[in-house]
């Protein structure tokens, strides 16, 4: 397996950038929008919220095919403000961070 991987997802128009990199034992998975990101548990939302990110949490995923079906475990201030709520499908956000 790549240590590596990147896939481009459409959304209507626009597409999403998800990544997924291979730590030591796990994977970091980013889905990455115009408005916003997904990340898994590797990932901060203290430092989310610092930036003022539209950043939302997913646990349990070791893939990009994981983390889109999942469910939103946290997010952040800005990302609430954009419309994303707790327990939202992933698929549901990204259309909304896309």
């Amino acid at each position: 397996m790549k240590v590596l991987q990147t896939q481009d997802i459409k959304v209507g128009k626009k597409s999403i950038l998800c990544l997924s990199l291979k730590l030591n034992k796990k994977f970091l998975i980013v889905l990455r929008g115009d408005k916003g990101y997904v990340m898994c548990g590797y990932l901060s939302m203290k430092v989310a919220n610092k930036f003022a990110d539209s950043a939302v949490k997913v646990k349990g995923v070791s893939t990009i095919k994981d983390a889109l079906d999942a469910k939103v475990y946290s997010l952040s201030q800005e990302a609430k403000k954009i419309g994303i709520k707790r327990n939202q499908r992933i698929k549901d956000v990204i259309k909304i961070i896309a």
